[in-house]
């Protein structure tokens, strides 16, 4: 069921404890004093813990203490046959889980382990949701190239301005992590990062993914709906690939930043939006509007600022800074040990035409990880590089 340590200088406790846990299928290590458990419990992951209070080398108060210093989440039970109020409600101040006074209580014992149980597993689940977090945000913005340097140099000057922003450049170049580079050094940073794709939302559904809908505004409207400025109202909007919008959405955006103001589709109540605006596209928007694709008086309430992050064969030099950082994020998230690049497959992922840009690198570095050895050679690259 799982693995549970004992730190307890008494050795007819540690016998009685080991039984009744074994006999419950959990897999049982025992410490005879507090220095030992301290080791124990930072070297070995362990799902519950059970410590005495009174010990030598170190007490079971210090041990708990140092435990949560370091880090240690795993829950700990503090066991003494020396026990009142006072001590309990230090150990629970300290960080314990929960405190029990000898002699044990079978049933008592029991109970508290479920419940210890229950909290690992919540523990563990929220480290993978926030490892799932992270991932599907994207990460930092690597490189040390010119390029690079200026984007945060702006990004620096720009976030806290609250001026909107145009970012422009080619598939897969980053444009999203500029976008919530903005937002999080920004006084928005506490409220919603709200990131709509026009591309990939069909026209006759973009606007009421923007600006929501009323109940019956159109056949599939069963109840009313908010659209992302409101539900970003206070925080960011992230329109990405905005060179896709119709021209219909086109134009009530404009009317949105103009005045702050949206209408649902169906409704013609005014609601009052506060968000900040920030758009991406990987077209000539200049050649979109000689066109009559793309509105001027819109691209001109957007682009206040414009920042184009350059494509991945334009920053070379940053490929074995994003390969190392690829290298450490994926065999974290499997895993593994982290695997290395020699320096002529280093040479060879540089002399690659990177026409995805890093979406395409994080992926070719991914297949490496997965399918080469320890150390991914030149052989390596050109064999599963470019398949």
């Amino acid at each position: 069921m799982g693995k549970i340590l004992i730190i307890d200088d008494e050795r007819a406790i540690r016998r009685a404890l080991r039984e009744i846990l074994e006999f419950e299928d959990f897999a049982v290590d025992e410490a005879e004093n507090g220095k030992e458990g301290f080791e124990k419990a930072t070297e070995t992951v362990y799902d519950i813990i059970f410590c005495d209070i009174k010990m030598p080398l170190m007490d079971g108060l210090e041990v708990l203490r140092e435990l949560v210093k370091v880090g240690v989440e795993t829950p700990v039970i503090m066991i003494s046959g020396h026990g009142n109020v006072e001590t309990a409600v230090e150990a629970i101040k300290n960080g314990a889980f929960d405190f029990i006074e000898k002699p044990l209580d079978l049933n008592r014992i029991l109970v508290t382990i479920r419940n210890a149980s229950d909290k690992s597993s919540m523990l563990e689940e929220k480290k993978i949701l926030k490892t799932t977090v992270k991932r599907l945000k994207g990460g930092k913005i690597i490189g040390e190239s010119e390029g690079i340097k200026k984007i945060k140099e702006l990004i620096s000057k720009v976030a806290p301005s609250g001026a909107r922003v145009m970012i422009t450049g080619a598939n897969g170049t980053g444009k999203e992590l500029v976008a919530r580079a903005l937002h999080d050094n920004s006084d928005r940073a506490k409220n919603p990062f709200v990131e709509v794709n026009c591309a990939a939302i069909p026209s006759e559904l973009i606007e009421s993914e923007l600006f929501g809908h009323v109940k019956g505004a159109f056949t599939s409207a069963i109840k009313d709906k908010k659209g992302k400025f409101e539900i970003s109202s206070g925080g960011t909007l992230f329109l990405d690939e905005i060179g896709d919008m119709s021209a219909s959405a086109q134009a009530k955006v404009l009317r949105a930043l103009q005045e702050n103001v949206i209408q649902r589709v169906g409704s013609e109540k005014d609601i009052k939006v506060n968000c900040r605006v920030i758009a991406a596209t990987n077209k000539d928007l200049k050649k979109e509007i000689s066109e009559g694709n793309f509105r001027e008086d819109l691209y001109h309430r957007l682009a206040v600022i414009l920042i184009h992050v350059p494509a991945l064969n334009d920053r070379r030099n940053d490929i074995p800074l994003l390969v190392d950082y690829f290298l450490s994020m994926i065999c974290s998230n499997q895993g593994i040990p982290k695997k290395m690049v020699s320096p002529e497959g280093m040479k060879a992922l540089q002399k690659i035409n990177w026409t995805g840009n890093i979406r395409e690198l994080r992926n070719i570095i991914e297949r490496l990880i997965i399918l080469c050895g320890m150390t991914i050679d030149e052989k390596d690259v050109e064999l599963f590089a470019n398949p």
